[in-house]
Protein backbone atom coordinates (compact mmCIF):
# COMPACT_ATOMS: atom_id res chain seq x y z
CA UNK A 1 0.00 0.00 0.00
CA UNK A 2 1.05 3.35 -1.15
CA UNK A 3 1.44 6.17 2.19
CA UNK A 4 2.86 9.43 2.51
CA UNK A 5 4.42 10.80 5.77
CA UNK A 6 5.40 14.79 6.36
CA UNK A 7 7.19 16.20 9.12
CA UNK A 8 10.19 18.39 10.70
CA UNK A 9 13.70 17.01 12.08
CA UNK A 10 14.72 18.99 15.39
CA UNK A 11 18.03 18.80 16.73
CA UNK A 12 21.71 19.40 15.01
CA UNK A 13 20.28 18.85 11.65
CA UNK A 14 21.45 21.56 9.68
CA UNK A 15 25.02 22.00 8.39
CA UNK A 16 25.84 18.23 9.52
CA UNK A 17 24.80 16.44 5.75
CA UNK A 18 21.40 15.45 7.04
CA UNK A 19 19.69 16.40 3.45
CA UNK A 20 22.13 14.33 2.08
CA UNK A 21 21.55 11.13 4.38
CA UNK A 22 17.95 11.52 3.77
CA UNK A 23 18.10 11.32 0.02
CA UNK A 24 20.63 8.28 0.51
CA UNK A 25 18.26 6.64 2.26
CA UNK A 26 15.08 7.39 0.41
CA UNK A 27 17.04 6.05 -2.81
CA UNK A 28 17.93 3.01 -0.64
CA UNK A 29 14.33 2.09 0.18
CA UNK A 30 12.54 3.34 -2.77
CA UNK A 31 10.79 6.18 -1.62
CA UNK A 32 10.16 9.06 -3.35
CA UNK A 33 9.60 13.14 -2.05
CA UNK A 34 11.44 16.29 -0.94
CA UNK A 35 13.79 17.04 1.93
CA UNK A 36 14.61 20.50 2.93
CA UNK A 37 16.13 23.34 5.41
CA UNK A 38 13.87 25.11 7.21
CA UNK A 39 14.53 29.11 8.37
CA UNK A 40 13.93 28.09 11.89
CA UNK A 41 17.23 25.17 12.03
CA UNK A 42 15.00 22.43 11.24
CA UNK A 43 14.47 20.16 8.65
CA UNK A 44 11.32 19.44 6.68
CA UNK A 45 10.44 16.47 4.38
CA UNK A 46 7.75 14.41 2.62
CA UNK A 47 8.44 10.82 2.15
CA UNK A 48 5.85 8.52 -0.01
CA UNK A 49 5.98 5.23 -1.32
CA UNK A 50 5.27 1.14 -0.11
CA UNK A 51 4.03 1.59 3.98
CA UNK A 52 7.34 -0.38 5.11
CA UNK A 53 9.72 1.76 2.84
CA UNK A 54 8.11 4.85 4.32
CA UNK A 55 8.46 3.64 7.81
CA UNK A 56 11.95 2.58 7.52
CA UNK A 57 12.80 5.97 6.17
CA UNK A 58 11.24 7.61 8.75
CA UNK A 59 13.13 5.19 11.82
CA UNK A 60 16.59 6.38 9.96
CA UNK A 61 15.84 10.14 9.77
CA UNK A 62 15.35 9.45 13.58
CA UNK A 63 18.63 8.21 13.86
CA UNK A 64 20.31 10.74 11.88
CA UNK A 65 23.81 10.95 10.27
CA UNK A 66 26.55 10.31 12.83
CA UNK A 67 27.66 14.14 12.24
CA UNK A 68 24.20 15.62 13.68
CA UNK A 69 21.86 15.09 16.19
CA UNK A 70 17.90 14.50 16.10
CA UNK A 71 16.01 15.41 19.17
CA UNK A 72 12.75 14.68 17.95
CA UNK A 73 10.78 13.92 14.67
CA UNK A 74 7.32 15.03 14.14
CA UNK A 75 4.81 14.80 11.40
CA UNK A 76 1.98 13.41 10.09
CA UNK A 77 0.61 10.73 7.68
CA UNK A 78 -1.08 12.06 4.61
CA UNK A 79 -4.27 10.76 3.22
CA UNK A 80 -2.98 10.90 0.01
CA UNK A 81 0.52 10.90 -1.70
CA UNK A 82 1.29 13.90 -4.13
CA UNK A 83 2.90 11.91 -6.69
CA UNK A 84 6.76 12.73 -6.72
CA UNK A 85 8.65 11.08 -10.09
CA UNK A 86 12.23 11.11 -7.55
CA UNK A 87 13.38 12.57 -4.51
CA UNK A 88 14.37 16.17 -4.27
CA UNK A 89 16.78 18.04 -1.98
CA UNK A 90 14.83 21.81 -2.13
CA UNK A 91 16.18 24.95 -0.86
Amino acid sequence: MERAFEGIVFGDVQGVGFRYFALEQARDLGVQGWVRNLPDGTVGFHGEGPSESVEEWIRHLKQGPVSGRVDRLTGDWLPSAEGHLRFEIKG
